[in-house]
């Protein structure tokens, strides 16, 4: 390893202490990390499994079925979720989105929804309650969902094609079912619905512009995501990444009625950049971690399946906050726990990757399967 990238994991690993009591907080429980970014945005994997072994991110070969998953002892209940997420809300998070591993799984994940629909923020403004799926079970679940109160999801669909979708997914599941599965959760009102593609070189990049054709005008907001190196089983490499400013270019030029304009963000720390058709007949996202890090205003912390907490996408590790959950702690102990892990948090992977002359920088990172996207 060059001695250029070891200052750089230095600074990638500089919040890995374990939480402990007298946390630093601002007078009205908010809470801001090393940069002077807010907490706002929670992201619970319920989950580690997955019914599809898509390339980018739970490869077979990897994912095999000898894999050890979590046992179910391992995983928080819906009622340790809930506690801490109560406890979260109170330092400034605003949106909760359930991820996996495909979440949908969870047996009774509406439950859970039903629960964490009734945490009441300090403002008195409902949680921004989402869900990210693969669209394999949305249909059967979608108004089971809706009754629990969840607001909207949010699917992952990387190609029309049904060759090119199952050479992704690797689980010979088709297209047709999860455009079905988009319909219904529509239909129930779990909108507005973001379709998110993951774009690999050599492998679906061909699909941009037919997936640009075949939701616009419709109701979906399409988004387009640049092939990350999260985790350490996917094989990334830089030159498999087609860049967001590629993808608005082939769109925009690719006919009159397909020219984009730029669009404002909804909200600071916003991941996607936004795009309308100059027609006005839709809109899409580009999310350009890899090109365009945004670190300097994510606002995200991760929980994952058995109760750590990652404060990166791209974390090497995480923080167990499952024990203390499990040892009789009180509500004011974990909350000062879970206070020091963000205002100790000082990672910007993304910006420290863009500016090394080799991006692929090699340091072992949590898989993505295991704290969601």
């Amino acid at each position: 390893m060059s001695d250029r990238i070891i200052p750089i994991i230095a600074q990638l690993n500089n919040n890995l202490q374990p939480p402990y009591s007298g946390a630093h907080t601002v007078a009205n429980g908010l809470l801001l990390d090393t940069l002077q970014r807010p907490l706002r945005d929670l992201r619970i994997s319920v989950t580690d499994r997955c019914n599809f072994r898509c390339v980018y991110c739970m490869p077979r070969e990897v994912f095999d079925q000898n894999y050890p998953y979590l046992p179910h002892s391992a995983l928080l209940t819906f009622e340790e979720i809930t506690r801490l997420a109560n406890l979260l809300v109170a330092h400034g998070v605003t949106k909760i989105r359930l991820t996996g591993g495909e979440p949908l799984l969870r047996k009774n994940l509406e439950k859970l929804v039903a629960m964490l629909r009734r945490i009441e923020t300090p403002s008195g403004v409902p949680l921004d309650l989402t869900l990210t799926t693969n669209g394999a079970l949305l249909a059967k679940k979608a108004q089971l969902l809706k009754d629990a109160g969840l607001d909207r999801v949010t699917v992952s669909l990387d190609a029309l094609d049904d060759t090119i979708f199952k050479r992704m997914n690797d689980a010979d599941f088709s297209v047709t079912e999860v455009l079905h599965g988009l319909d219904v959760a529509q239909q129930v009102g779990l909108g507005p619905i973001k379709i998110n593609m993951v774009v690999k070189a050599g492998v679906n990049e061909g699909q941009i512009l037919p997936m640009a054709r075949h939701f616009k005008g419709s109701p979906f907001i399409l988004r387009f995501i640049e092939y990350m190196d999260v985790g350490s089983s996917n094989g990334w490499k830089m030159g498999e990444v087609i860049a967001s400013q590629t993808v608005i270019n082939q769109i925009s030029n690719a006919a009159p009625d397909m020219q984009l304009i730029p669009l404002q963000s909804n909200y600071s720390g916003e991941t996607a950049q936004r795009w309308t058709y100059a027609d006005g007949s839709g809109e899409i996202g580009v999310i350009s971690s890899v090109t365009q890090a945004f670190c300097h205003d994510c606002t995200r912390l991760r929980l994952s399946t058995e109760g750590k907490l990652y404060t990166c996408l791209f974390a090497s590790h995480g923080h167990d906050v499952r024990n203390l959950l499990r040892d009789n702690s009180d509500d004011a102990h974990i909350s000062n726990a879970l206070a020091h892990v963000w205002h100790m948090r000082g990672d910007r992977y993304s910006e420290l990757r863009s500016q090394q002359t080799s991006p692929e920088i090699k340091v072992s990172k949590v898989e993505m399967s295991y704290i969601g996207g």
